[in-house]
């Protein structure tokens, strides 16, 4: 049991649950409960009868996060599954996704309805809702430049909704940056409507795809236990001489890097990767050592775009 009381719910709660096997590194300690919300509903109502103290947190699928060996208190909520991976277009180049759909199951509806624009999506890993918070991208496009409007619910299970950048309509607009959004930190994105910039025949779009995947596993280490990007790039996408995460961390002489089971990635050095006995403690630690090694040798303070949640081993000792 919790030490907190937990609303009945038509979906599925988990008690003590372990987060590492929800997460691509594989790491990280447990949650005091694990909420699969059934539907928007079911979220909202858990929401709204849920003792306002205790903290959420929302673990998406676990491609662009490292859980602390600690585990995190409270509540964390995943939204996966079929009902929540859904995407569908709409009429036009107009497309809606639910949340736990993976960006690259996004695209590939999209390009199934012949709807162009939307391909960037393919080579960022995680779903449509974690992408929001990051203002994901990739291949010269990110989320903005396609988001219509976002659905979701505040820690209070009220609802909330938002219009993209330059759109028309009611609600607030979201404003984005690179890698960042002012979104609030309690809102819980649960669905997206996204617009592509035209049509093509379906085949020529899906062969895109099958060329922007085979690219990314060329370059990137997508067979290991890793994540997205580690830092973000110094300067936004345009800059003159924009300085790239991945060069700076080379020229500093981190690749292969190792901290305990935790390694800076051979093949693209802006990827850490789990060997197979790293703790998120080694991860954390090995990212930091770069982050360090990359100021005193290049003068750059990496950002880092993994977000690090939960507790350290030590505090829950």
């Amino acid at each position: 049991m919790t030490a907190f009381p937990l609303p009945p719910v038509r979906g599925k709660i988990i008690v003590n649950a372990p987060l590492a096997p929800y997460t691509w590194f594989r790491v990280g300690g447990p949650a005091d409960a694990l909420f699969l919300p059934a539907d928007e509903e079911d979220l909202s109502a858990f929401l709204t009868a849920l003792d306002p103290a205790v903290p959420v947190t929302v673990l998406g699928v676990g491609s662009n996060v490292i859980v602390r060996d600690g585990g995190i208190r409270g509540v964390v909520i995943r939204l996966m599954g079929k009902y929540w991976g859904m995407a569908q277009a709409l009429d036009g180049i107009t497309m809606e996704a639910r949340a736990g759909a993976l960006d690259l199951s996004v695209a590939k509806a999209a390009a199934q309805n012949g709807i162009r624009g939307l391909e960037f999506l393919s080579g960022i890993p995680g779903s449509i809702g974690g992408a929001t918070r990051t203002n994901a991208g990739c291949y010269g496009r990110e989320l903005r430049d396609t988001l219509v409007a976002l659905h979701g619910f505040r820690r209070d299970g009220s609802p909330a909704a938002y219009r993209g950048p330059g759109k028309p309509g009611a609600q607030p607009e979201a404003h984005f940056s690179y890698r960042h959004t002012d979104l609030p930190d309690d809102l819980i994105v649960t669905r997206l409507i996204l617009e592509g910039n035209g049509t093509d025949a379906p085949e020529a779009i899906l062969s895109d795809i099958e060329q922007l995947q085979a690219r990314r596993a060329d370059t990137q280490p997508i067979k290991e236990k890793t994540s997205g990007s580690t830092f973000a790039n110094p300067d936004p996408p345009g800059t003159p001489d924009q300085r790239s995460a991945w060069k700076l961390i080379d020229a500093a002489g981190c690749r292969g890097l190792k901290v305990g089971g935790a390694q800076v990635s051979p093949k693209h050095c802006n990827f850490l990767i789990n060997t197979g006995d790293a703790t998120a403690a080694d991860l954390e630690a090995l990212g930091e050592l770069v982050r360090r090694r990359v100021l005193e040798t290049q003068g750059v303070e990496l950002r880092w775009e993994v977000r690090r949640v939960g507790q350290l081993a030590s505090e829950t000792a």
